[in-house]
């Protein structure tokens, strides 16, 4: 993928674009939770342990491969003390501050359509029932 000029907008219908890879990033549920559990105590740092212990269900692996890529595209910082074993602490930068709302808004929406996204997929389950017999 090639990078954007500074200051250049994507084209998500073209192939070429970066926004697509950016996209895919954004859209992960792990991302979308991180993002909140960082959001909610900034300025504050979260310590990688306690991510882990408010994001259930989120692997050891998941959660460092998610924390990787918000702080490679600039929406997270990581600090390390150098302890043994050493602490490892994430917070958001201003950008990544700047996603929370729009997540937010995706979350929300989520959680109030949920119920009638189960409804059609159980409509088309039956429907795909239906038609195999």
């Amino acid at each position: 993928m090639t990078a954007l000029a500074d200051g250049a907008r994507g084209d998500l219908f073209d192939p070429a674009c970066p926004t697509r890879e950016l996209l895919d990033r954004l859209g992960s549920k792990w991302t979308s939770m991180a993002v909140k559990v960082l959001a909610e105590a900034a300025p504050q740092e979260v310590r990688f342990a306690e991510l882990r212990r408010r994001m259930p269900g989120v692997s050891q692996k998941m959660l460092s491969t998610t924390l990787q890529g918000l702080v490679k595209d600039g929406l997270a910082g990581r600090r390390v003390e150098p302890t043994v074993p050493p602490r490892v602490h994430y917070g958001l930068t201003p950008l990544g501050l700047s996603l929370e709302e729009p997540l937010a808004a995706l979350r929300a929406w989520a959680e109030e359509h949920m119920a009638e996204i189960d409804r059609a997929n159980e409509r088309a389950a039956t429907e795909r029932g239906t038609a195999e017999l």
